[in-house]
């Protein structure tokens, strides 16, 4: 006879975290790394040009720029906030749509950074080719040593701001990953939904995954003018890693959604789903949001090919969202419901019947 384990009681699924050192520090490291960023927006917001060379296309629409850099100042001062709200007793009081929202977009935001930036720097000093405004025609858009400050703070901040939030999620939240796929129940009529949503975002994936593969590839199929004359390994970099974020996404939503291999941690395609989402989803809506601002230059305004690519985006990583918060949800209920649900077993799992 096959044994139904005893879930755990509501009264202890938060648990408070083991006192310790490194949560202050990685707070601390969050805040610092933000600082730089801070200090070079609050400039350019007041007047100052440093870090941007004559005739940059930032020195052309001030106003605009300013809103910018402001929405920006505040977008990094909400990194400080999420540092203080994952290391301080408050923030456990704090409601899981309240802190998983900005974390989500918070990982969509800097995870292609910290990942295409190394990659870009490592493909360079192999023989990478890069642009400079002497082969290109056109004025730097920034001076080289802002982006190192920038994106190195960038990556700081993602690293501690993770470590902190996967620390906090394991004690407020761990229990709702624990075990593999074979310890949870077949998806009944009522996750329809979530396969529906799971299968649209797979199909929706294969336009802008093939775009990516095309011009990683070398096609210009869909590409305006100045990004066809300023292809070089970054772009290509960048264009394999979108491509893998949609993957990422894609996957982590239909073992989820099918709850397929059953060997697999569960853990794995929630963090797929996760990040993945976030960001084909928030750099899409970014890139979605710069193309309203438009440009005077024909050959930089964006192709229909590219413009659709990002809505497309941001409707994919919405449906991916939706899976993984619905699986959470539904896992949440089970347990502090108190009800009793027989695992699916298979074939090779470990538990044995009587």
């Amino acid at each position: 006879m096959s044994q139904t384990p005893v879930l755990a009681p509501a009264a202890d699924l938060g648990a408070r975290p083991s006192p310790g050192r490194l949560r202050p520090l990685l707070r601390a490291v969050a805040v610092a790394a933000c600082l730089p960023y801070l200090s070079l927006k609050v400039a350019w917001i007041a007047g100052s040009h440093i870090g941007i060379p004559d005739g940059s296309s930032l020195l052309d629409h001030r106003g605009l720029m300013a809103v910018a850099n402001s929405v920006t100042v505040l977008m990094d001062g909400a990194v400080i906030v999420l540092a203080l709200l994952l290391t301080r007793p408050w923030g456990r009081r704090v409601p899981a749509w309240l802190l998983g929202l900005p974390m989500w977009a918070a990982t969509g935001l800097l995870l292609p950074i910290m990942a295409g930036f190394p990659t870009q720097l490592a493909v360079r000093a192999f023989g990478g080719s890069v642009d400079t405004p002497e082969e290109t025609g056109r004025a730097a858009f920034l001076d080289d040593w802002v982006f190192g400050v920038v994106y190195g703070g960038f990556i700081l901040q993602g690293l501690s701001l993770g470590t902190l939030f996967v620390l906090y999620a394991r004690d407020r939240w761990g229990h709702l990953w624990r075990g593999r796929m074979w310890d949870l129940p077949k998806a009944g009529p009522g996750g329809r939904a979530p396969r529906v949503c799971a299968v649209v975002a797979a199909v929706l994936a294969l336009y802008p995954a093939g775009l990516r593969l095309l011009w990683a590839g070398g096609s210009t199929f869909g590409l305006n003018e100045s990004r066809v004359a300023e292809r070089t390994s970054d772009f290509h970099v960048l264009s394999v890693l979108e491509f893998g974020y949609l993957a990422a996404a894609v996957a982590g939503a239909l073992v989820l959604a099918f709850r397929r291999l059953p060997a697999l941690p569960v853990k794995v395609p929630l963090a797929l789903a996760w990040a993945g989402s976030g960001a084909v989803a928030c750099w899409g809506g970014w890139l979605f949001v710069a193309t309203l601002a438009g440009s005077g230059d024909v050959a930089e305004q964006p192709t229909s090919a590219m413009v659709l690519s990002y809505a497309v985006q941001m409707i994919i990583g919405t449906l991916v969202a939706a899976t993984g918060a619905r699986f959470l949800k539904e896992r949440a209920a089970a347990r502090t419901g108190g009800t009793r649900t027989t695992p699916r077993v298979a074939p090779q799992s470990p538990r044995q019947s009587a």
